[in-house]
């Protein structure tokens, strides 16, 4: 049996769009003929091959390609050019109610599913129980689904799919419709399935599932595989190329971040911070920063007089609420501050706030008196590079070797012993 499950061979799909459409013979007469139908290429000469047992994701942008390389993998769609070659019985969840009849109830589409992929009824009532136990809906298996919700179509679509025993499973993102309690035996089933020798076909926009779940990806971009490899180095390539593309969409102002809220200002004035900019890890004034990355937040200010003393603060405050971090220049002391406009660097060797958008309040005070206050009245989006953990924060540190117990047992001496007896 060949170790490649899917291959594809310069594969390219063409769509039709038709902006009007004029059936009638009254409506040409009046209006004349339609306007000739456009050529639409979803996919263009695409080649990779999936071998067997692996997980492949498909990345990219809404519109790249990702589904309908799916359905033409499927064999939903036929390829208008080049040709596709599937070894194994296919089992698809591509959208919600896929394969659905509306009229019968949960159960009679579990079997007709399952007729649709070849089995017999015995395979059929062999994993009904299990079927219908995954799926989680209760007493409306034996209701039309017609009247599910879509969450509920997502459940039993996904049950079927991953039940009846597939040697290759391709799924859309349609899980993320399903509830968190859902996507999590989701997700556990796929590792189960990817244990157990399944090829897996993954669209989805999860960086995270991607690196986790997938031996090898392929980015697509406007219908062409833009790369082609191993799923981290194409997650890693994608995400950069989106920062890439949201910095350069988001021309600097030099007047940098200004005020956001206009809110009422605190202080007696003499010193005003009056805009907040942001450079990048190459010192370059950037809309976004990168977590993981450096960068410096520059502080823009105006003095009405010169001032002997001033220290200056910062305070980040996550989209939730949460206080996340309030650095400020205390620490070095207190700078003079000369009458005019200037400015102040807080240069930071790795930002540690996870991706999110976060408001900033800035302070500038001596010895309890405060010259400027603003409020959360700035703003700063971090984005990620695809490799964030959870939480607002980033934790620095170094993961250490495992020490098994048994072998602490024979004597040998743990890391953290190790460093608590000074070895």
């Amino acid at each position: 049996m060949t170790d490649v499950a899917i291959s594809a061979e310069h594969l390219s799909k063409r769509f039709w769009l038709h902006r009007e459409r004029r059936t009638a013979l009254k409506e040409r007469a009046v209006r004349g003929r339609a306007p000739k139908a456009q050529e639409f290429w979803a996919l263009r000469d695409a080649s990779f091959s999936i071998e067997r047992g692996a997980t492949f994701g498909l990345l990219g942008q809404n519109g790249s390609g990702k589904s309908t390389t799916l359905k033409v993998l499927a064999g939903i769609y036929r390829p208008t050019s080049g040709r596709v070659i599937v070894n194994g019985r296919v089992s698809a969840l591509l959208e919600l109610g896929a394969g659905f009849h509306g009229e019968l109830t949960g159960r009679e589409n579990i079997r007709l599913n399952g007729a649709i992929l070849g089995l017999s009824r015995r395979q059929i009532d062999a994993a009904m129980d299990r079927i219908i136990d995954f799926a989680g809906i209760g007493e409306f298996i034996d209701s039309p689904v017609k009247i599910y919700s879509s969450g509920m179509f997502v459940r039993l679509g996904f049950a079927v799919a991953v039940s009846l025993d597939p040697e290759i499973l391709m799924v859309d993102e349609v899980i993320a419709v399903g509830d968190e309690e859902f996507q999590r035996k989701c997700f556990d089933h796929l590792f189960e399935l990817r244990k157990r020798g399944t090829t897996i076909v993954l669209v989805t926009h999860s960086l995270g599932l991607i690196r986790d779940l997938c031996d090898e990806a392929a980015w697509l971009d406007h219908g062409e595989i833009r790369e082609l490899g191993a799923a981290r180095d194409v997650a890693d390539s994608y995400i950069a190329s989106v920062n890439d593309r949201e910095v350069h969409a988001q021309p600097v102002d030099p007047s940098a971040v200004p005020a956001a809220n206009g809110a009422a200002r605190l202080g007696s004035g003499q010193v005003r911070i009056t805009s907040l900019e942001y450079l990048d890890e190459d010192g370059e004034p950037s809309p976004v920063l990168l977590a993981g990355a450096p960068c410096t937040i520059r502080m823009h200010f105006e003095a009405g007089s010169s001032v002997s003393r001033a220290i200056f603060g910062l305070g980040f405050l996550h989209e939730s609420g949460a206080n996340v971090a309030g650095p400020n220049s205390g620490r070095i002391g207190p700078h003079p501050v000369e009458r005019g406009h200037g400015y102040i660097d807080f240069v930071v060797d790795e930002l540690l706030l996870q991706p999110g958008t976060y408001q900033v309040s800035t302070a500038i005070v001596d010895r309890g008196h405060t010259y400027d206050y603003a409020d959360r009245e700035f703003d700063l989006r971090v984005r990620g590079r695809g490799d964030q953990e959870p939480g607002l924060t980033r934790m620095p540190g170094v993961w250490m070797t495992p020490v098994s117990v048994a072998g602490a047992a024979a004597g040998e001496v743990s890391v953290w012993e190790a460093v608590r007896a000074g070895q």
